[in-house]
């Protein structure tokens, strides 16, 4: 039996500098820094919540603006002890009036942040980029695919902590750049058919690949995003992939 639910998003900008003291001595962040960061949720509303049917995602973006508020142009160490994402996006739910939420996140800059699910559940990010040529081999003959190409990939690392961890930092995004950047070394601005191991370089085959390469050196890490194309991609997390193509339409409405 399927079961359909129905999540509504919103996300808020806001400006901030802040200082991380629990980070080692000499690291760049223990310094006070700026970041354009970003507020967001996605919440699965009772009916008729919002003011009218269709103004929900308007009323959930306002609540989540006016929680942010306190935050914007401000030193964040003055409200949150320990201002990293992860702890910011403990406190914003704290502050959020809203039903039914499912996460709260806090990107930091385009390529990083965390996601906050239901359960206290933290899921840290990290996007990396490689320059990259392929081509697929088990595709039908003509197929465009088949034939040497290039992508621009992103590849996202996932990795998950719960609240009762004894860790104070959390996941730190510096420890997951030093896993990665062998990788990055083998994988950037080369033909992947070359890569043993992944000699049909499919995004889930990418995601893949990555997870064997990282997981016994990063036991947090809970799952592994190729973007192919800002299209395209797939997710693993060591048993099961998630495959996406995005499609789009124009159409009128009334």
């Amino acid at each position: 039996m399927t079961f359909e639910r129905l999540l509504f998003a919103a996300a808020v900008p806001f400006e901030a500098a802040r200082h991380i003291s629990v980070l080692p001595e000499g690291h760049r962040s223990r310094q006070l820094h700026g970041h354009s960061f970003t507020a967001k949720v996605r919440a699965e509303l009772p009916n008729q919540w919002g003011p009218f049917p269709g103004d929900e995602i308007d009323q959930l973006r306002t609540l989540l603006a006016r929680a942010v508020t306190p935050l914007d142009y401000q030193l964040l160490n003055a409200t949150v002890a320990r201002p990293t994402d992860e702890n910011l996006a403990r406190w914003l739910r704290a502050q959020l009036d809203v039903p039914g939420v499912e996460t709260i996140g806090i990107q930091s800059t385009v390529h990083q942040g965390v996601d906050l699910d239901a359960t206290e559940h933290a899921h840290s990010w990290r996007r990396y980029i490689l320059q990259s040529a392929h081509k697929l081999p088990n595709v039908p003959e003509g197929h465009k695919c088949g034939r040497m190409h290039g992508h621009g990939f992103e590849i996202i690392l996932h990795a998950g902590q719960d609240r009762e961890s004894q860790q104070p930092l959390g996941i730190d995004y510096d420890r997951i750049d030093a896993l990665w950047m062998p990788i990055h070394q083998e994988l950037d601005h080369a033909c992947l058919n070359d890569v043993p191991g992944i000699e049909n370089p499919t995004s889930e085959m990418i995601a893949a690949w990555v997870w064997k390469r990282l997981k016994p050196e990063f036991p947090e890490l809970s799952w592994v995003t190729v973007y192919e194309t800002a299209e395209c991609g797939a997710h693993y997390d060591g048993h099961r992939y998630r495959i996406w193509k995005d499609l789009t339409l124009d159409s009128a409405w009334h």
